[in-house]
């Protein structure tokens, strides 16, 4: 089975904000890009990736047209872990982590959404099995800073029927609030998105020990830190530290995995290089005995990908999910967390499901 095209599709889907609108890199977000990859075979199976887009979308889309898609036309489909050392290898030279790497990871997502799908197996089940068909998740709010907003859309969101939470403040008053609706028992997690040198990180780690954070997630700046993140994990032993979502590679989390300090581990199978580097982070996170934690903000087949993979990896105790909604959605409401807070595993082989074809031409952004 060959692959005959390899196309990047950019979707840009408006979004009903949880809050205030916000966003992430200095962008109030009104839609969300995500870069969908499309193998098509001279079988006439069709696959689906996702690489990381938002606002970098217009570069992985051409890491994906320029350099890419001229190296795999004509590349046989089935033999996914030697095409992705190949083009590992050969492809270095333009970044470890960033666009290339998004692509990549889009094409290795695409190439095993195939592989299932050639077997007639959800991905879950050609990887050993699925231990779980509803995967229990978080929902992860943007960064509102005022407390009454965050404290209304954590109420919502807990009336809806989510269980688990991951704010992305920088200030105790959000956290206090969004812990005053929840009471004391419900997972509450904190993302700073490596807001803080070591000083200050120590000090608001301490100032949040009354709110019993799950975790505390990219603490640190710079993340690259790794001492000073061994600095605050011994000074705050009770306060589990994650991170892992911007590693680019599975060489990369090996390394992270083995540091001291972390106890939570996050890749990011948009990020990282797909599924086949997943795998090998996963590895790397149960020989270091962290707890293993995707990071999965995304709407498309990244979101299914890391679904599946949480089946498959039983002792995954969350799957993230966007604190947003998308109007209209990829996969109708497919993602439409159940009343107790969890999502079906899609049924079908590969990645479970293809995305809407008419709500692709429709939000198409390029």
């Amino acid at each position: 089975m060959r692959i005959t095209a390899l196309e990047a599709i950019p979707v840009a889907l408006p979004i009903h904000h949880a809050g205030p609108p916000t966003g992430f890199g200095g962008r109030i977000w009104q839609e969300l890009t995500h870069v969908l990859v499309r193998v098509e075979t001279d079988a006439g199976l069709t696959g689906w990736g996702e690489a990381f887009g938002y606002n970098i979308a217009p570069a992985t889309v051409a890491a994906l047209r320029d350099t890419l898609a001229p190296l795999v036309v004509g590349r046989e489909a089935t033999a996914i872990a030697a095409l992705h050392e190949e083009l590992s290898r050969l492809l270095h030279l333009f970044g470890r982590a960033g666009p290339v790497r998004y692509a990549l990871s889009g094409l290795d997502i695409a190439l095993w959404d195939l592989a299932g799908k050639r077997a007639g197996l959800p991905l879950a089940d050609l990887l050993g099995g699925a231990g779980r068909t509803r995967l229990p998740v978080y929902w992860s709010l943007l960064r509102y800073d005022d407390p009454a907003a965050v404290g209304r859309a954590v109420e919502a969101a807990r009336a809806a029927g989510l269980r688990a939470f991951k704010l992305h403040e920088v200030r105790e008053a959000p956290v206090a609030a969004a812990r005053a609706v929840l009471g004391p028992e419900a997972p509450l997690m904190l993302d700073v998105n490596c807001a803080w040198r070591f000083d200050e990180a120590l000090a608001m780690a301490r100032a949040l020990a009354p709110y019993r954070l799950a975790w505390l997630e990219e603490p640190i700046w710079p993340p690259e830190d790794l001492a000073s993140l061994a600095r605050l994990a011994r000074a705050v032993p009770d306060l589990p530290l994650a991170a892992g979502e911007n590693v680019g590679s599975a060489a990369a989390f090996a390394a992270l995995a083995a540091a001291e300090g972390l106890s939570i581990l996050q890749p990011s199978v948009t990020k990282l290089g797909g599924i086949t580097s997943f795998l090998a982070a996963a590895a790397a996170s149960r020989s270091a005995g962290k707890l293993l934690v995707p990071h999965s903000p995304y709407f498309g087949p990244g979101l299914l990908a890391t679904l599946q993979l949480a089946a498959r990896f039983t002792d995954i105790p969350f799957v993230e999910l966007f604190g947003v909604t998308l109007v209209p959605s990829l996969y109708g409401d497919l993602l439409t967390p159940d009343d107790e807070g969890g999502l079906r595993l899609p049924p079908g082989p590969g990645l479970g499901a293809d995305p809407d074809p008419a709500v692709i031409a429709a939000h198409r952004s390029g």
